[in-house]
Order: structure tokens, then sequence, then C-alpha cells
């Protein structure tokens, strides 16, 4: 590389004898300066050795630098050959403008265990591009290795300082200057000749035209003769061939015009054809009469045109997916507004569900809850709908709790708000909505989270619109593993309790952090659900509660637990009509959130049974009964458990 050097630098060491005695000790200097600096992009500083380490010491400006990297290992089975990341071998980086270097090895123990095969500590700087461990280096190493010099021309500034000061500027006639290539606070420039020129840049007259005529490097063919000019050449054709080419010319971008013109309107008029296939193909018709009858209103879906969305995507860019289901892949877009939407490419629809399809983005345009995703509208010009909602930017629950980087940092209060306001939407579907909806897909990857973490709930795919004198819908089962009523499961028969049962598996994944179905735990642990019943019953929660959910100095916190767990086990009743609504466990999540403490003060229990239901292990899965409680008490904890829910639903009005 230009203005770059290699030199041989010396290598520090301190070697002992198999007694312990230090024999051989020294220090290694590196006095590069001037218009030179050691490359900190191309060598590393190095220990070798077991047993070892070494110091870097220099300065940077006026101030002072020191490191130090250590090498410890006992045995020469320790070593990996290639691998320096500490065991027989250590390398940090050399900071930015380093100079007056100094590097010195030592060592720990005298090398008094791993003098047989390490009888010395050795320190150097070098390019890393030469560098390769091995193992044999612990007997040996050379007394001196190649070392990256940067130089430059300093002390005249960059390009443009230089350049106004001719008679020390150090380019000569046609060349150019171009700064120093690594940008260190010495600054300088380097020169070379410019295109078409060669020699040295720094020599007057050091750079001389190429005739690339003679040399045969030009382009001109057959029909022209090449004539040489300073730095280039050009091409001098004959009269009457640049007449016919001219011509030939004409004629061919003309005719190439016409054949491009008559092409973009074939494919243009397909394309609209194509469009209006997919539009009324996917109920396009039928929901431009729907969203007609409701003009005005504030949540009216917009249709968009296929060429908006795929500029917002940037053509469905592979770099904008930001998720995948079972029903489509969501892209990041922006609309000609510059404002953020997810945009959702479904995968083929049934055609016998388009006008359902129709009827839920209508209904679905129409709900104003804060805690759902909004949908802004669709695009029906596709081979399939595309769906478009508001953007949310902080991943989804799943993601959070699931992720080992981020579930510590969701606190219990705002799973439990998490909690109230997935409820709180669940609630306004069933009960509150135009027509009601049961959802029929509730799982924490469809809770969205923004960077507030306050709930949007979405993915209203597998959804279904129940008429007001309908209770319950025979269809196809459909749901995710693991979140699924078993109920539904058996009989086909799709209530609002089937959500209520999916949402008191979120809630068990809120106070546990455990994937719902995972094949790496225990046979006995694989389904959270069958775990969290049992550990529940043998009054051992808290052995399956996530770390720092609660805490024995936290009494209130674990009451709260406690009574998030009894009600997720009663959402978590085999029969639907046992299952309390959607309702009743929002307004009992919402109770726990906005309870005083001190209504808690008067109440009469025993607080040490409570804690019994969190704390009590039990040895049932393997076989052992000796910590199993007795069924009298299991039933007495179970009842405080029940009495603390009652108190919180009696204190909102619930019943």
């Amino acid at each position: 590389m230009e203005g770059r050097l290699q030199v041989q630098s010396s290598v520090s060491q301190q070697c002992y004898d198999e007694n312990g005695r230090k024999y051989k000790n020294n220090t290694a200097f590196f006095w590069v300066g001037g218009q030179s600096i050691i490359s900190d992009t191309q060598n590393k500083f190095t220990v070798i050795g077991c047993d070892s380490y070494g110091y870097i010491r220099g300065m940077i400006g006026d101030k002072k630098y020191k490191a130090r990297c250590i090498s410890p290992c006992e045995r020469l089975s320790d070593v990996t050959d290639g691998s320096c990341s500490g065991f027989g071998c250590c390398q940090i980086d050399i900071p930015k403008d380093l100079k007056r270097i100094r590097v010195d090895a030592y060592s720990f123990d005298g090398h008094e265990n791993v003098s047989h095969f390490n009888p010395c500590s050795y320190v150097f700087v070098i390019e890393d591009s030469q560098f390769h461990f091995s193992s044999s280096n612990l007997s040996s190493i050379t007394k001196t290795v190649p070392t990256a010099v940067d130089w430059a021309i300093t002390g005249q500034g960059n390009c443009t300082e230089a350049e106004s000061n001719p008679s020390l500027f150090a380019c000569k006639e046609n060349s150019k200057c171009y700064e120093h290539p690594v940008n260190n606070s010495a600054g300088g420039y380097l020169c070379k000749c410019r295109d078409g020129y060669q020699g040295n840049p720094y020599l007057p007259h050091g750079c001389q035209d190429i005739d690339e005529c003679k040399l045969g490097n030009h382009t001109c063919g057959e029909e022209a003769h090449c004539e040489n000019i300073q730095g280039s050449y050009r091409c001098i054709p004959n009269q009457f061939v640049t007449k016919i080419v001219v011509g030939v010319g004409l004629g061919f971008v003309m005719l190439l015009v016409l054949i491009s013109w008559i092409y973009i309107m074939m494919k243009k008029r397909r394309l609209i054809k194509l469009k209006e296939k997919f539009f009324q193909q996917n109920g396009g018709f039928l929901l431009q009469q729907q969203l007609s009858k409701q003009s005005g209103t504030c949540g009216t879906a917009r249709i968009f045109n296929a060429e908006e969305l795929r500029k917002a995507t940037n053509n469905f860019d592979e770099k904008r997916i930001i998720g995948r289901g079972g029903y489509g892949t969501v892209y990041k877009g922006f609309l000609i507004d510059n404002n953020p939407v997810a945009i959702k490419k479904s995968k083929i629809v049934d055609q016998s569900q388009i006008e359902q399809f129709i009827n839920e983005v209508t209904v679905l345009s129409q709900i104003n809850h804060r805690n759902v995703i909004k949908l802004l509208g669709c695009c029906l010009e596709t081979e399939v709908p595309l769906l478009v909602y508001e953007y949310v930017t902080n991943g989804t629950l799943f993601e959070h709790i699931h992720n080992n980087d981020n579930a510590p940092t969701i606190p219990w209060e705002t799973r439990l708000r998490i909690a109230a306001e997935t409820a709180g939407v669940l609630s306004y579907l069933h009960s509150a909505a135009a027509m009601p909806i049961i959802h029929r897909d509730v799982k924490s990857s469809n809770i969205l989270l923004d960077d507030n973490f306050i709930t949007k709930v979405f993915d209203f795919r597998a959804s279904k619109l129940v008429p007001m004198d309908v209770t319950q819908l025979s269809t196809m089962v459909q749901g995710t593993l693991g979140y699924l009523d078993p109920e539904y499961l058996h009989t086909s028969q799709l209530t609002e309790k089937s959500d209520v049962y999916s949402f008191g598996v979120v809630l068990v994944e809120l106070m546990t952090g455990k994937k719902v179905v995972s094949f790496d735990r225990p046979e006995h642990e694989r389904s959270l659900v069958i775990y969290f019943l049992f550990s529940l019953k043998q009054s051992s929660l808290f052995e399956i509660l996530e770390n720092g959910i609660v805490t024995d100095d936290n009494r209130e916190q674990m009451r709260e637990v406690g009574q998030v767990a009894e009600l997720a086990r009663r959402c978590l009743t085999v029969k639907g009509e046992e299952r309390p609504t959607m309702k009743e466990v929002a307004m009992g999540l919402e109770g726990l959130r906005r309870m005083n403490t001190h209504l808690w003060d008067n109440v009469e229990v025993n607080i040490e049974e409570t804690e019994h239901l969190l704390f009590e292990t039990s040895n049932a899965c393997d076989g052992s009964n000796s910590n199993v409680a007795p069924i009298s008490h299991l039933s007495l904890s179970l009842s405080l458990i029940l009495r603390f829910v009652n108190l919180r639903i009696d204190t909102v009005g619930l019943v």
C-alpha cells in the first residue's frame, strides 16, 4: 500500500531457568516519529507464553498511555494453534497516534510450572497479517518481527494547505495530492501521477506522459487512427465511416424507441387488466360498497394502490422484512408523507373467504381502541391482499419475554399492565365492538409493544365475527400449538372462552418467562400449562417463576403474583363454561393494578400460608412424595388465594 512501510522491530523477552531464576530480560523500544507512525490498523500488541503478561507504554499527544495483556495457561494442551484468545497468546489493538512506544515482558511466577515447554515470556508489536500463532512459539521465537509503519509528508497540513505554498509542496508536475490514508493526528499527504502519466511524482518532471498509441493501450478500431495527447489519446475516425455510423445509429435509436414505446404500452395495458382482475378477485368492489356506507367516519380504511406500497417497501426488499408468520410476511414501509407503516403481505387467500375477509377489514377499520394496532387500509390490486397497519417500534412481547437480554428489563408492574391492557382489548372485542370478534390466535407473538411498553394487539387474520344471536361457531380448528383451547380442539366449537384459555397461557408466560412448548425441557415440563398447573397444585409456584418477579422482602408483590396465578388457573380450566369471561378477567387485572396497598392492612389472613403456596417445593415429578402438601393444607392455600382474588373483585365492583 502507498504510504506504508514494513520494518523489523525487536521482541521483548523475560526468561527463567527450571529453578525459576531469571537469566534474560530486555525491553523493546519503537522510536518512530517525524513523518512515520506505527499503524494502529495493521498491527497488534502481542504477548506469547504461559504464566505471562506484558505492558505497552507510549505517548498519545502529551498524555501517557499504558495497557496490559495477560496470557495464562498451565499445560501445553491448553493452547490451540491459530487461536490468540488468551491461553498462551494474547493480543490487543494499538490506539491511534501512539508514539515513543515501549513494550515489556513479565511473568507471574517465574514460569515455575511451565518452564519445561515455555521458558520465556515474549512481547512485541507485529503486523497482524504476518502473524499466525503456533504452540511452537512457546519454546522459541525470532528476535525481530515485521511491523507496519505509516508515513506521509507532514508539517504542511492537508493537500489544500500544502498546495497554497508551492515552494514546499512535494507533488511535482503532472501529479496530484491525496490525503494520507490513515487518519491520524499528524495529518499529512501523499502524491501520485495523474491518469495517463507514470513515474516518480516527487521528482521534477518525474511524471511523464504515457504514449497509449505507441503502446497499443487504446480502443481505436480499424475505422479510425489513434492520436496521442498529453495524459490521454483520441480516436480520429474516417469521415465516410462516420456518416454511415451516425446514420445507422440514428435509425437504430429511433427503431429502439418505437419498439420500447409499443412494449411499454402493451405491458401497461396488461398490468392494468391484471390489477382489475386481482381487485375484483379480492373483493375490491364489495369493499368499496362497504366503505362508501361508512364515509365520514374517522376510522374508515383506505384502499391503497399497489405501486404506492411497492415504493413504500423498496419493491418488497428482503431487508425491510420485520416478521414472518403463518399468514404472511410483514414489511416495514414509508408512505409518501414519510410516516412508517407495517405492510403485511398475505399468503394465498381462500376465495370462499373473501367476503368474510372484507367484512373483517371493514370492522377492524372502525375499531378505535388504544391497545389494538390500527388498520390503516389494504391493497387488493395484487395476487394476494396487502394490509397496512400502524408501525409499532419495540417488537413483540414474545421477543422480550424469551430473549435473555431483554427479559430482565420488564419489571412485574409492567408485565401486570401488559396483561391488563391485553385483557381489556379482548374484553372490548367480545362485548363492546359493533359486532363481537373472537381473536382465535391470542399469543405473546401477536402482542406488540411500543417504546413505552404500551400494548398493541394485532394479527386478526384468524379472527371470527360473531353475529349477535350466536354464542358459538362450528369452524375448522385454527390456532397455535400450546395456546389452543383443548375444548375447541376437541369439539371444533369456537366460543369467546377460547380466547380466555389462550390469554391464560399468555399470563403464565408473563409470570414464568418460559416458552409455552419446549422439547429442550424435561418431559414433565415440556408443556408449560401442565407444568404450571401441577406446580400450583403442589404449592411450588415460586419454583417456576422467572427470576426477579418476586422477592422475599416484597410480600405485596408476592400476593399479586399469587392472585394472577389463580386467575390464570381459572382461565385454563378445561371446560369453557367454568372459565371467567374476558370482561371479568380484565376487571380483575385492572383491579390488581389500581388497588391501594392500605386495603391489605386490614385483611386478617395468615401470611405464612399465602407464602407457602409460592415457596413450598415438591419432588412429585421425580416420584418422591416426601414434600407433597397434604390435601387439606393445599385446599386451604388455594382458598386463601381465592379470598384475595375475591377481595380485589369485590373492591372494584365485579361481584
